[in-house]
């Protein structure tokens, strides 16, 4: 069931392929309320489900703001906007086009995620450009007329990605930009898939959000977490430490997968096996060594052309 998190916030447990605690939406809510994170289309109907019963009709969606474009928190806007025509979409300036014509990016993400991409996640909508509003960094949504939320362009993860910062109750929503954490397993991953990830760009971002001086964090897997400064520090040390093993093993010629998994496997040993394997499938060993070594072949490149 959804509940109130925190004065006027409200999450609903998306269900990714009936999962608790993976993957969270959450309600602002005001006079004109704002969805954050759609959750996949697979997801669609526990959503829609979550809305109807904290009162959101069809009319009353004012907003539907999505922290980047794959398909875990973006998949069902197409389908959401259908269901609430009121309802702005708000995206990442270089996210827009990927939810007017969503092809490529079904296909790049056919490519990483094969048979799961239909049996856990499903597709994305087109979504009609006049429903979209891009948001550049600091701008603002409107919740009420003495709420809102400002949009904070927060790369690393992906290039098309925003966290949103509520002036009501200074949560800020950090969607993939500091990790993932499944409550419960209390482990923190830090999520660097191809083809965006950037270690600088990621510590930066972080950086950024502590700026705020947050007074909890909501993340998009999964929850409230309101130790931010220790959250974002924490963020910060982890991704940098698998960075630096797979820079290690990238420089040695080594396997990046196996290298993470040897250094970090450990984490997860002794928890349910059940938890384990979901967070595997959400935030898998493989697609983070494949965006860490995308990154690492870039940044040689780049140094290549420098000398």
């Amino acid at each position: 069931m959804p509940k109130e998190i925190v004065d006027g916030i409200i999450e609903i447990d998306t269900l990714l392929g009936g999962w608790e605690h993976l993957t969270a939406g959450f309600v602002i809510s005001g006079d004109a309320p704002v969805l954050i994170e759609t959750g996949s289309q697979s997801s669609l109907d526990a959503l829609l489900e979550g809305l109807s019963s904290v009162g959101i009709g069809p009319n009353d969606l004012a907003g539907v703001a999505v922290t980047h474009i794959h398909l875990d928190h973006a998949g069902a806007v197409g389908d959401v906007a259908r269901a609430f025509p009121n309802a702005t979409v708000y995206v990442h300036p270089n996210g827009a086009r990927h939810l007017v014509d969503p092809s490529r990016l079904v296909n790049s993400a056919a490519m990483v995620y094969g048979d799961l991409l239909d049996t856990l996640y499903g597709r994305l909508a087109p979504t009609e450009a006049a429903r979209i509003k891009v948001l550049e960094d600091h701008e603002r949504i409107a919740v009420s007329a003495n709420r809102y939320l400002e949009a904070l362009d927060s790369p690393g993860h992906a290039k098309h990605h925003l966290g949103f910062f509520d002036s009501n109750t200074g949560v800020i929503f950090s969607g993939d930009a500091i990790g993932v954490m499944i409550p419960d397993l209390g482990v923190l991953r830090p999520a660097t898939p191809p083809p965006d990830f950037d270690l600088d760009l990621v510590i930066s971002s972080i950086d950024k959000f502590a700026g705020y001086n947050p007074t909890a964090i909501a993340m998009a897997h999964y929850g409230l977490f309101t130790n931010p400064e220790e959250l974002l520090a924490k963020g910060k040390d982890v991704v940098s430490s698998w960075a630096h093993v797979a820079e290690k093993a990238f420089n040695e010629e080594r396997d990046i997968a196996e290298a993470l998994e040897a250094a970090f496997r450990g984490e997860t040993d002794g928890l349910d096996p059940v938890l384990v394997e979901r967070f595997d499938t959400l935030n898998g060993m493989h697609s983070n060594a494949n965006g860490l070594r995308r990154w690492l072949e870039i940044r040689k490149q780049n140094q290549g052309h420098t000398h």
